[in-house]
């Protein structure tokens, strides 16, 4: 491998849409190369190197030359924007020249095979063919999700039509555990059976409603010594955060109101709900944004296959079976 150390404007221009179409699918190809390093001969660690920032080099400066076949750095970063995180990671981080020989030896065992001739085998040219709709079936995918954004009415209505998925409860508990309960016992700590548990937790319901301060039985008797610490206070919990029966009874509370003993499986809870409110619009758009792009962009996908001239033969792609 050779690392120019000027700009070969000519070069690159010349080869400029071969490299590029190449490279492109450069990342579909990754895996393999990254496979080439499992068993290397031994070899001392290369150190490792700090992170590279785009602009410390020119787009058009040539970073990658194998034979004929040149990359400038605008080149590497475009393909390096199109691959999943972790090649990213080790494209740009400290690993990054173990990662870019896996590449260049990639390249040399793809030209040698196109010296071979094996690109104009007719089964590997429906794979390039195939390979190539990929790619642009993405593209195109990108292309309609930005098209088909909800709008601001669509977002506002969908948040006031779903409130309830927005709300968040600030509660506190005093859990009592039994035989087999997921949390772990405090030291010294008798293991009660489940009758004896639930015996328990009913006892310190009766201390609380009776006038004992809540946060003093918590930090006394709480087997969770997280939340026992402070009282028993759990701070704000939404939709879907804590097992079931947790959050069907703490949502059923009215603020200042305490559980009955609510089983899970960490042991009996009392439940002490102190207020509701619900997250604001503005929290929560960019995650509606999400949600609702994806129906818009498969709607748009549906509406495309409609129009499509399909033919599928029957026989060797029959109809599938109803659910049952």
């Amino acid at each position: 491998m050779h690392c120019a150390g000027r700009n070969d404007g000519g070069s690159v221009r010349r080869w400029y849409h071969k490299s590029m179409t190449y490279f492109r699918s450069l990342c579909l190809f990754l895996p393999a190369a990254c496979l080439l390093a499992q068993t290397p001969p031994p070899a001392p660690q290369p150190a490792a190197q700090p992170p590279i920032a785009s602009s410390a080099v020119a787009p058009d400066k040539v970073i990658i030359s194998v034979d004929d076949l040149k990359m400038t750095a605008a080149d590497f970063d475009h393909i390096v924007d199109s691959m999943p995180d972790q090649y990213k990671t080790a494209a740009r981080g400290p690993n990054r020249t173990v990662f870019v020989n896996n590449v260049v030896q990639m390249l040399v065992l793809a030209q040698e095979a196109q010296r071979q001739k094996l690109d104009q085998d007719p089964q590997f040219q429906v794979l390039v063919r195939f390979q190539t709709d990929n790619l642009l079936a993405t593209a195109m995918a990108a292309q309609l999700t930005k098209n088909n954004k909800p709008d601001e009415a669509q977002l506002r209505k969908y948040y006031d039509d779903h409130k309830a998925d927005y709300e968040q409860a600030k509660v506190s508990h005093i859990l009592v555990r039994f035989q087999g309960s997921s949390a772990p016992a405090r030291p010294g700590q008798k293991d009660l059976t489940d009758a004896e548990a639930l015996a328990k937790v009913q006892a310190l319901r009766q201390r609380i409603e009776g006038g004992e301060d809540f946060a003093k039985v918590a930090t006394a008797e709480s087997d969770d010594a997280g939340s026992g610490a402070k009282g028993g206070d759990l701070g704000t919990i939404g939709h879907g955060q804590t097992v079931a029966a947790f959050e069907q009874a703490a949502f059923a509370l009215k603020p200042g109101e305490l559980s009955q003993p609510v089983k899970t499986p960490f042991g009996y809870h009392l439940i002490k709900l102190t207020s509701v409110d619900y997250k604001p619009f503005d929290s929560v758009r960019a995650d509606l944004e999400r949600q609702l792009s994806g129906p818009l962009m498969q709607k748009a996908i549906a509406d495309l296959v409609k129009k499509a001239s399909v033919t599928l033969d029957p026989v060797y792609f029959p109809p599938a079976s109803p659910a049952k």
